[in-house]
């Protein structure tokens, strides 16, 4: 498979390792702020995205990891030229309608999703899972535990908040997700998801079911970006592999993988 990566900081030199690792091919990089002609394995650097217009070979699909503010306009220019694109920028989503409306027109694809790790993108169905099964059960309350590194500025992570809504989903007796310091017993309908900063953790996410008797937890826990850069080459090749046509999430890639291996 022929792939362009655009943006060329740490999660598109990874995404060039990889798949060169995996016999796939690098049509061009496009990066506006990286100075040299080419990159560690010689694919060409180019300034602006629409240097694809010059490539003999269309390429099967784009992976994009930018920066907001470029986000969507590469989107439109990769859906205007026919090609299939991967996103896993975020912040541009306010112009989803948009852009889904360009895809379709276009004939072409776009998968995007906040986070591409296959690993958490399981989990949260586990987690979904794990709630609709303990509902019933009043013995066992809920909750959700996260830990990062003590440079990052923000609490509680995005992916907490998209867990915490998961368990929500299923778990009729849990009505709101309480992510700030409690100085009060948690209500009954409470699900409180707490944040640690410490040290250089990358990323550990829990959920925590818990009885007088007994405690069932369930966790991931990230140790680099390789599961990142793993998830979005793999929506790449599920994109480029049949053709595909429309906008489509993460979640659209495993439910289809899941249910090749049901039947």
């Amino acid at each position: 498979m022929n792939i362009a990566i655009i943006g060329y900081g740490k999660m598109g030199r990874l995404i060039e390792e990889l798949a060169l690792g995996k016999g796939h091919r690098i049509a061009a990089v496009i990066d506006p702020f990286v100075t040299e002609e080419k990159t560690q394995r010689g694919s060409v650097i180019g300034k602006s995205i629409q240097t694809l217009a010059a490539l003999k070979q269309k390429p099967d699909a784009a992976i994009e990891f930018t920066r907001p503010d470029m986000a969507a306009d590469n989107i439109l220019y990769l859906a205007g030229a026919g090609i299939p694109v991967v996103v896993g920028t975020t912040g541009w989503y306010d112009r989803l309608a948009e852009i889904t409306e360009a895809v379709k027109k276009s004939g072409t694809s776009l998968l995007w999703a906040p986070n591409f790790s296959l690993g958490m993108n399981l989990f949260y169905r586990m987690a979904e899972f794990a709630a609709e099964l303990f509902d019933p059960f009043p013995e066992y309350d809920a909750g959700g535990l996260e830990i990062h590194h003590n440079k990052k500025a923000d609490s509680p992570s995005g992916t907490a908040k998209v867990i915490a809504q998961k368990v929500l989903s299923k778990m009729t007796r849990k009505k709101n997700a309480v992510y700030e310091k409690l100085d009060h017993p948690p209500a009954p309908d409470e699900f409180h998801f707490a944040s640690l900063r410490v040290g250089s953790v990358y990323g550990v996410h829990s959920v925590i079911f818990d009885s007088p008797a007994e405690t069932i937890e369930i966790t991931h826990t990230s140790r680099n970006r390789e599961s990142l850069t793993a998830g979005a080459l793999r929506a790449a090749e599920w994109l480029a592999g049949k053709n595909r046509t429309g906008v489509f999430t993460i979640d659209d890639m495993l439910t289809d993988i899941l249910q090749k291996r049901m039947v």
